[in-house]
């Protein structure tokens, strides 16, 4: 693996990570140069190599680009315009030739910005390359000559008349407008693109610091990333305070808890190949103010996700981040990933544009949440409930609320997406591949046919427990069955997960299956079947997950028809002594009374769910 060049570890200022500013600047460094070899004669196309995406080469050329230029520009702004490795001048050359003919078929000419489902990935390299412009105007858009900053213009506005995908790009036209403006082009064409940005924003807003991403229950990395990134830097840069800033930093105090004791990021949601970029927002609130974190602990959360993509292999031999999660993994790329899409991490060099002085730099670290106590955390609004443990660090998250199915979208086991379906997430598992058995799943099996769960209905959330139903859909045959439906309840403590599931209107003939965490090793993950489960045992996953080359999964089996109660006590822990496990009962019918070892009780019941403790 060849690792950017970093400077000597400081464990006195950091005494949890050794990472200072430097270190990230050194980072920003190691990635931008190792790819300009990769670019075109003129510098407009950066041509990184492996398997093109599904928007083609000239795109991905494009997208690297505009990507390890955000890098770069964060890199430059917050030292003041230093450009120690003449960078600028890189970036510049390959902006002039880039917008002299676009969507001609060449060597350097960028790919014209067209409707979302026209070849539409140009229109997200346009916030990037705005962005970056934005933020180094003084160094290099200033210096550009006129007619090359009026083509700039006329390319950068193909994002403001095309539609963009129904989600989160809408803020692409929004970060372009935004530049417009602030270089003396704007007109009513950008104010336009603002305005319907941020009244889509708020519809989006669902309280308590989460955006959904588009109309739906889309809850995940995209939230910090993109739907609070994009409007409360432009707030920044033109000096406004907006009820953007005050929704992150609430966003930051449910993030901060999302991140395990070995600095990684829950494996949750779609584009997870940009890695350290989910600690953007982290980094976004320490700069403008907008955060309940103290600067210490903010470092801490961005200095380990970053370190711990280092340690695990995300850079390849050539320098490059690989498309994958540690190391190279197919399964975490989506239909849209091409060889620069894991430079979206470069959002994370955002925390640079604080300046050496700043106290996020020259604060002591301070340790992160997971390594404070234990927590269970329920989110109501994106139906999420959080928990971690302090013995080993990991943080895992039960999934009763997100989704990636859009309003206007049927069911389909076809569309089946285990980076959203699945009942649990961590730091330290990920989802098993395709053609595998499913982590983490409640499945109804009909005639030798599995299902999947993709629509999820939040039922309700408290203090240690969150609930929900679903529809199970097949891949073949009926697509759904009459009124089978499946209810969900997770109540944690510790490291302990009570999972119930009650099964209605299953066909004559079904089974049901429950699987735990997918692991290999360390950390070690079991399942106890506590009532109406008939038979336990391993499954193997030789695709493995992004963490383990093949896996072993837990698993619970059981015939079923008409409705039923299922029951059972999941661990997934790396703490050689995990407390004991509590004592569960069903005196009868649709009740559970849980005994916990700290001389507690929850009582369960359905037909109204409720869950409630003494």
């Amino acid at each position: 693996m060849s690792m950017p060049r970093l400077p000597a570890e400081d464990r006195r200022l950091s005494p949890r990570t050794g990472y200072t500013r430097r270190h990230w600047e050194a980072v920003a460094d190691g990635l931008v140069e190792a790819a300009w070899p990769w670019a075109s004669p003129r510098g407009a196309l950066l041509h990184l190599p492996g398997r093109p995406s599904s928007n083609g080469v000239r795109s991905d050329g494009l997208e690297g680009y505009a990507r390890t230029f955000l890098a770069a520009a964060c890199r430059i702004a917050g030292a003041g315009g230093e450009d120690p490795h003449g960078w600028l001048p890189r970036y510049a050359d390959g902006i002039r030739a880039g917008v002299r003919t676009p969507g001609r078929d060449d060597e350097e000419s960028w790919p014209v910005i067209l409707d979302h489902d026209v070849a539409g990935q140009p229109m997200v390299e346009s916030a990037s390359v705005a962005l970056g412009l934005r933020l180094t105007r003084p160094w290099l858009w200033d210096h550009l000559d006129e007619p090359t900053q009026d083509r700039v213009e006329d390319w950068l506005r193909g994002a403001l008349r095309h539609v963009p995908s129904p989600n989160n790009w809408y803020l692409f036209p929004f970060t372009v407008a935004g530049f417009l403006e602030s270089v003396g082009r704007g007109d009513a064409e950008t104010a336009h693109a603002r305005a319907r940005a941020l009244e889509l924003l708020d519809t989006w807003y669902r309280g308590d610091g989460w955006y959904s991403d588009g109309d739906g229950r889309a809850f995940d990395h995209y939230n910090g990333w993109a739907l609070h990134l994009y409007p409360v830097l432009d707030a920044h840069l033109t000096g406004k305070v907006d009820v953007h800033g005050e929704r992150l930093r609430r966003h930051l105090a449910d993030l901060a808890l999302m991140f395990g004791g070995d600095g990684a990021p829950l494996h949750f949601g779609r584009s997870l190949t940009y890695r350290f970029a989910a600690a953007s927002a982290i980094g976004l609130g320490a700069v403008t103010g907008d955060t309940p974190l103290a600067p210490g602990v903010s470092r801490r959360l961005l200095s380990g996700a970053l370190r711990h993509f280092l340690d695990h292999g995300a850079v390849d031999t050539t320098g490059l981040l690989s498309i994958g999660w540690h190391g190279p993994h197919p399964p975490t790329a989506q239909h849209y990933s091409g060889p620069a899409s894991p430079y979206w991490a470069s959002k994370a060099f955002v925390c640079l544009l604080a300046p050496g002085d700043h106290p996020l730099w020259t604060d002591e670290e301070l340790p992160a949440p997971v390594e404070g106590r234990d927590h269970v955390v329920a989110l109501p609004m994106p139906g999420l409930l959080i928990q971690s443990t302090v013995a080993d660090g990991i943080v895992r998250v039960h999934n009763h609320g997100s989704d990636h199915v859009r309003p206007d979208e049927g069911e389909s086991a076809a569309g089946d997406d285990p980076h959203y379906g699945r009942q649990a997430y961590s730091t330290r598992t990920g989802p098993t591949g395709p053609g595998n058995i499913a982590d983490n799943h409640l499945n109804v099996i009909v005639d030798g046919i599995g299902s999947v769960r993709r629509r999820i209905h939040p039922l309700g959330a408290g203090p240690d427990w969150a609930a929900s139903w679903h529809r199970p859909v097949f891949v073949s045959g009926s697509p759904m069955r009459p009124g089978l439906r499946v209810e969900s309840v997770t109540v944690a403590r510790g490291p302990w997960e009570l999972r119930v599931h009650r099964v209605i209107a299953a066909p004559c003939g079904a089974r049901v299956e429950l699987t735990g965490w997918a692991t290999s090793g360390t950390p070690r993950s079991r399942l106890f079947r506590l009532h109406g489960w008939e038979s336990s045992d391993e499954a193997r996953a030789p695709y493995g997950t992004a963490f383990a080359t093949t896996a072993t999964v837990p698993r619970l089996t059981a015939d079923v028809e008409g409705s039923a109660l299922f029951v059972a006590l999941a661990i997934l822990t790396a703490d050689p002594a995990p407390p004991s496990s509590p004592v569960v009962e069903v005196p009868d019918g649709d009740r559970i009374l849980v005994h916990w070892r700290d001389g507690r009780h929850t009582r369960i019941a359905f037909d109204p769910l409720v869950v409630n403790h003494s």
